[in-house]
Parts: structure tokens; C-alpha cells; sequence
């Protein structure tokens, strides 16, 4: 049985709904014909509904869009037309709203004035051009008029010879860099402040000399510039040269089909929540192990590199607010320093990321508590983390450094609680264990893991932490024994440390915990804890099957991963597609001395984005690079259970895999949708589509590349799926 915990305002929402059900009865209103038609008014008085038409007649699958600054936070609601060119925007709070069309092969139809209660018919405007039809299509198919380097000028033969870097030795290793190792990770390429280079930037004899002052500008330039040379930075520059080249001249990329089926029965609402000089990575709205936690409660927010506070959004009263974050140890530095190259275009010289926290993730507990991935101290670890220490982590595998450990907030209380761990972290999530227990990912060497359950007892941060080493089990024995380092051949009578550090984590149904491994061509690890850990931790790594002849069809580079209910885990991969691997398809042995990643091909699946490939490009993938998957494992966007979904980061959408088929919920407003993380909630399980829901953020760090341009926010977005696109 799964314990509904409710907000105080879903109690309100609740009490609100019985008292019009008893004032109905009151009033003899409970006829089967009588109350339907009562309700269907009072929601039609929170509707806006019409008929979007075009010079041909009816406008089928375009959006239509209703905003507002009348409220506590401007608010935005986005349906799609039916097959006759009808709308209904629903639930909408009392104010005046600017309602207009957008939709493929159309530009924007002129800006209409409404209120809820209103009937408003909408004429669509088609596009006079193509390259005007092409301003709304998603950043990922401008993206796919990149033109790579061919796959005979891999390796690199470095400045003096093709420019690319010789340590690239595929054309798929340059891909996983620009696609999830550097550009792509951070923000997309292809929206308007990317595929043009902005007048701000100043004047250059060549857009080769343009892209090398563009990539040093602001705080993230080092970083920018660093990336460039990766790749190689003479053959880098000449690429992108070549790609604005040739959009500016008038090249446009395919246009992208519009929502057809259940893509028409999406309700999208959007709130802003941030200043425009911060940044969102994640947000978070419930339990993972239960989605009716927090039911109708506010959404916490992660601002990373940018600022030190929560962003928080009260999605009932349309308000937000911010929960402001300390650190322990006053010594505890700025994460992302202010020095740059050379000034931004955007901000000139200012310095706008100043968060010491770096807060990557949030996750909530099944009491509501908000626990934060968080720099709370300088990291050189103390004592207690290192050689000598009395904890048996620690005599294992000691510790010197931690650059980012865990705090919680409990929003009862308005407290914060630092928690130091020797261990770093950049994911968590809860695993389905009577301690609670806290898995955490970006540990380097180690994965790492908190006893809630004992801390919140005894507060004692020292003896409620462990973390272990990735063993494989190379002798097949089953069990943990001394073992041979990364740089040491297999023993068959030793196990084998990896280096493997994760970057997503996942803990199974079955107690098992799961995480990606970036690089090339990447893995994903299955670490069994067993009995008592670290002791008995044991680790399985299972290699992208790329360039194996025994696997029929290949990909590469996971980033961001999640496990369904059945065991079977699903990440985001580099070469633009969705990976399934199901271990029980695995015909090998799990361990022993050939169980080192590339044993069990037959375990993946791929699955391409809904997106063109790149130009050269020849393999099975797309442009598409989704930074996560998360699975939908309790229905609650209602395609069904175990559903995975992609973060669409160049769709400009969620993309939710149904039945093998891609179902797109494309954000088409503002423009430039680029999301981390989602997750999803039930309010009310009894309410049909009103009560279920996805919860997501623009994740960009450059949320002035989107529609708006300087001064453009993030924003926390709900998704909802009703029954058909017309749906009260």
C-alpha cells in the first residue's frame, strides 16, 4: 500500500471539491444529468476554447498560447489544436491573457486578448518563406546542418596536419565530446543565440576568427576554449565557421512533422521561477519511490555554478520564493571563479555565477525533507576520511578529497543540515530499503551512500556514510576477495578494481544500484551491495557494444540513466539515440574473468531520436543527445508504466518511448527548450489526467539563448496528457 502524504494545499483543493459536492446535494444537484453539466460549467468558466483556421481551412496540430504577467509569476499554458482545428486551454487562473498561434509552416499569428470564460477563434498565419517556417523548429534540426569531419580524417593529425586533436581517433570520439563531454552538456547548439553569430560580439575578417573570440566569452570561456581543443581546435573553429557560413546564406534544415495522436492531448504549463542571471539544473516535486508525496506541494529547484538558493515555485498560488543556502566552513570557495578570457556579450565583464553550494540535485525523502547534492566545505576531507580512520569505508579505501557533499532541508521547519562526506557527489536518489539509504554518484574512484534512517536518529554524519570501490568479480567466485588495480592485468584467482565513476545512479527494486559511465564508448555499472557493504559491494560493468561484430546494432556514450521496474536500465546516449540494456538477456556468465564490459552485447537495444542525423554521419543514431532518461515507472504522465523518457535536449521536448514508437512533447514556447532532469507526480489519483503529471526546468546554462534573448529566465514546466485534445 502506498501512503498518500498531501500538501496543506491539496487539503484545501480537497476540502474545496467536497464542499461543492455537499452543496450539490444540498441543493438537489446530484442528478447524473444536473451535476455533470454543472461542473462542465464551472470549468468551462477556466477555460479559454475556439477554432484556429488558416487560408485552407482548419489548423490541425498548431498551438495554441496563453500568457500572463497578471499573476505573482508570469504564466504560460500551451495546448495543441485537434484534428479540426479546435482548442480548449484549461485550468486557467483569473487574469487577462495574450493568446496566439505557433505551429509548423506557420509564423506566429497576431497576439489576441482574452479571459478565462472566453470563446475565442484564432486565425493562423502561414509562413511566407522556408527560412521563416524554420525559425520554430527545434535547435537539434539546425543542429543536423553541422557538418562533421569525415570518418577517413580520424585520428587526428593534430594543428600541423587536419586540426583535429590526435587524440580522437574516431569520428564518433568527436561526436561524444561536442555531443556530451563538453558543448552539448552545458547547452544546446542550433538555438538562435547559437546558429548566429550575435551583432554584440563585434566585427571579425571571418567567422573563423568570430567563433574564436565567441567561445572565450564569460565565466565559462576557459571552459568553452578547453573544449574547443579537445576536439581540435583549428578543425572545431573551421566546422562551426562553416555551419553559421551557411545559414546566414539561406541553408535550412528539413522541417519537423507536426503532433499527430497523443502528442495533441498534451497540456503544457509554465512558470517562471529564477533571476536572469541564474541558471537552473534540476527541480524536483515528490518521492521517487512514491509519487503521491508532496501532492499538490511546491517544486524545489537546483541552481548549480549560479547561486546560492532553492528556487521554489507554489504551482497552486502561482507564487515563488527561494530558500536561501549556507555552507559550514566560511573558507568554502566560489565554484566557478570570476576571471574570463574575455568579456560576454550578454554581460560584459560582470561575473553573474557565484554560488559556493553548487548545487546539482535535489531529491525528496518520504516525509517531504528536501536533500540536496551540496558543497557545504573546502575539499580537503578531514581525518575521519582518510588512512587510519576507525571507519570501515575508510580502511578500505581512504579518502583525501570530496568536492561536493550533501545538505537537507526540511520545509516544516525551515532548517538546513550540512553533511559532510568524504566521499564527492553529483547525483542522488533514494533506494526502497528500511534505512532509506541515499545513493549518490560523482565519487570518482568510490560510489558513495547515506543511512538516513540513522542520521535523522543520531545526527551522526561520520557513522551513517559509507562508500565502496568497484570490484568485478573476476575469479568468479562470487564473492568480495583481494583484488588486482585498474592498471594490472585479470588475475583468475583476484577480483579487479575499475575506475568507473559514476555520473547518473539509480537503485533498483531488487536492492542492486545502477549508474552510468561516461566516455568512449562508455558502460553502465550494476553494483550489488550485498550484506553488509562495503565488504561484500561487488560491481558488474557492461560496456555500449560499440564496434563489437557480435552486437547487429551499435551506439555510444551514455550520459544520464534510470531502471525500470523490471530490472531493465535505460540511458541517453551521444549518438543520438535511447538505450535499453536488460541483463537477463545476458547468455554468458555475469562474472569471471572475461566479464570485464563487452560480454554481453545482447543485452542492448537502441532506439534513434526523432530527429535528422547529422551531415556525414553515416551510423544508426541521430543529432539528437539527450542529457538523461528517466523512466516513468508509476504512470504518471498516463502512457503507462515503465515508460523511459528523454530529456530532448535538441528536440526541444520531453520524448517518451511508447510501445517502441517516440511520443514528442515539443515546448514550443520559448524557444529554446533545454531540460536536465524531469520527474513525474500524482496529486490525485482519482482525478484522471487533472491529477497526474511531469515536472521539468529549462536546464540551459545560457538561458539568454533562448526566445527573449538578455533577460530571459528559467522555468518550471508541468506537463499533462489528457484523454483526447479537447478534454475538460
Amino acid at each position: 500500500m502506498i501512503e498518500i502524504v498531501f500538501s496543506t494545499h491539496a487539503r484545501v483543493a480537497r476540502r474545496q471539491v467536497l464542499l461543492t459536492g455537499v452543496l450539490a446535494l444540498a441543493l438537489g444537484w446530484a442528478d447524473p444529468v444536473i451535476l455533470p453539466a454543472l461542473l462542465a460549467q464551472t470549468a468551462a468558466a477556466r477555460e479559454i476554447e475556439g477554432v484556429v483556421t488558416g487560408p485552407k481551412g482548419p489548423e490541425a496540430g498548431v498551438w495554441v498560447i496563453a500568457e500572463t504577467t497578471d499573476l505573482r509569476t508570469k504564466f504560460v499554458k500551451i495546448v495543441v489544436t485537434d484534428d479540426r482545428g479546435r482548442y480548449v486551454l484549461p485550468e486557467l487562473p483569473k487574469a487577462n491573457y495574450s493568446v496566439w498561434v505557433r505551429g509548423y509552416g506557420l509564423v506566429d499569428s497576431p497576439k489576441s486578448t482574452a479571459v478565462p470564460g472566453a470563446k475565442l477563434n484564432l486565425t493562423a498565419v502561414p509562413a511566407p518563406s522556408a527560412r521563416a517556417a524554420a525559425e520554430y523548429y527545434p535547435a537539434g534540426y539546425w543542429f543536423s546542418l553541422l557538418r562533421v569531419p569525415d570518418k577517413k580524417e580520424f585520428p587526428g593529425t593534430g594543428p600541423k596536419g587536419n586540426g583535429i586533436n590526435p587524440l580522437v581517433k574516431s569520428q564518433a570520439d568527436f561526436l561524444r565530446t561536442l555531443k556530451s563531454g563538453t558543448c552539448w552538456a552545458c547547452h544546446q547548439l542550433g538555438s538562435k543565440g547559437t546558429r548566429a553569430i550575435p551583432a554584440a560580439l563585434g566585427h571579425f575578417p571571418n567567422s573563423v576568427a568570430a567563433w574564436d573570440r565567441r567561445i572565450q566569452s564569460g565565466q565559462a570561456g576557459g571552459q568553452m576554449s578547453a573544449a574547443l581543443d579537445q576536439l581540435g581546435r583549428p578543425r572545431a573553429l573551421a566546422m562551426f565557421a562553416d555551419w553559421t557560413d551557411r545559414i546566414a546564406a539561406g541553408e535550412v534544415p528539413p522541417a519537423p512533422p507536426r503532433p499527430q495522436g497523443v502528442e495533441r492531448n498534451v497540456v503544457i504549463t509554465e512558470w517562471d521561477w529564477a533571476d536572469p542571471k541564474a541558471y537552473l539544473h534540476d527541480e524536483v516535486s515528490t518521492d521517487r519511490r512514491n509519487p503521491r508525496v508532496n501532492a499538490n506541494g511546491s517544486i524545489y529547484g537546483s541552481l548549480e555554478l549560479s547561486a546560492d538558493y532553492l528556487p521554489v515555485l507554489d504551482p497552486v498560488a502561482n507564487a515563488t520564493s527561494q530558500v536561501p543556502l549556507t555552507v559550514r566552513d566560511p573558507e568554502t570557495p566560489v565554484a566557478q571563479p570570476p576571471q574570463m578570457a574575455q568579456p560576454s556579450p550578454y554581460f560584459g565583464s560582470d561575473a553573474p555565477w557565484t554560488s559556493r553550494n553548487n548545487v546539482h540535485n535535489p531529491m525528496f525523502d518520504e516525509k517531504g525533507r528536501v536533500w540536496i547534492t551540496s558543497t557545504v566545505r573546502p575539499s580537503a576531507n578531514p581525518s575521519w576520511c582518510k588512512a587510519g580512520s576507525a571507519l570501515a569505508s575508510a580502511k578500505l579505501f581512504p579518502l583525501e578529497r570530496s568536492g561536493r557533499q550533501l545538505a537537507m532541508y526540511d520545509p516544516k521547519t525551515g532548517k538546513l543540515t550540512h553533511i559532510s562526506t568524504c566521499f564527492g557527489t553529483h547525483h542522488l536518489m533514494f533506494a526502497e530499503d528500511a534505512n532509506n539509504t541515499l545513493w549518490t554518484s560523482g565519487g570518482g574512484p568510490v560510489v558513495g551512500w547515506l543511512d538516513t534512517k540513522m542520521f535523522l536518529e543520531t545526527g551522526d554524519e561520520q557513522k551513517s556514510q559509507g562508500w565502496t570501490a568497484l570490484i568485478l568479480d573476476t575469479n568468479g567466485n562470487g564473492k568480495r576477495d583481494a583484488y588486482v588495480e585498474p592498471d594490472q592485468p585479470v588475475d583468475p584467482a583476484k577480483d579487479k578494481r575499475i575506475l568507473a565513476g559514476l555520473y547518473s545512479v539509480a537503485p533498483a527494486p531488487d536492492g542492486s544500484v545502477w549508474g552510468t559511465v561516461l566516455g568512449y564508448p562508455g558502460a553502465v555499472v550494476r553494483l550489488n551491495p550485498g550484506s553488509h557493504p562495503p565488504e561484500t559491494a561487488l560491481a558488474e560493468l557492461y560496456e555500449l557494444p560499440w564496434e563489437n561484430p557480435k552486437a547487429a546494432v551499435q551506439g555510444f556514450s551514455p550520459r544520464g540513466g534510470d531502471v525500470d521496474r523490471n530490472g531493465v536500465f535505460w540511458a541517453a546516449l551521444a549518438s543520438g539515440q535511447l538505450a535499453s540494456f536488460d541483463r537477463r538477456k545476458c547468455k554468458g556468465p555475469l562474472n569471471g574473468p572475461t566479464a570485464t564490459g563487452q560480454h554481453c552485447p545482447e543485452g542492448w537495444t537502441f532506439f534513434s531520436e526523432p530527429l535528422p542525423q547529422l551531415k556525414g554521419v553515416t551510423y544508426a543514431g541521430s543529432a539528437g543527445a539527450s542529457y538523461y532518461t528517466w523512466v516513468d515507472q508509476f504512470n504518471t504522465l498516463g502512457l503507462g508504466a515503465n515508460v523511459p523518457i528523454n530529456t530532448g535536449n535538441a528536440a526541444e521536448g520531453l520524448l517518451a518511448l511508447k510501445d517502441g514508437k517516440w511520443v514528442v512533447l515539443r515546448v514550443p514556447y520559448p524557444l529554446g527548450f533545454y531540460s536536465k532532469w524531469m520527474d513525474g507526480r500524482i496529486d490525485d489519483p482519482s482525478a484522471g489526467w487533472k491529477g497526474r503529471e511531469l515536472w521539468a526546468t529549462v536546464s540551459t546554462r545560457a538561458p539568454f539563448h533562448m526566445e527573449g534573448g538578455k533577460g530571459q529566465t528559467s522555468k518550471v514546466l508541468k506537463f499533462q496528457l489528457r484523454p483526447d485534445p479537447l478534454a475538460r
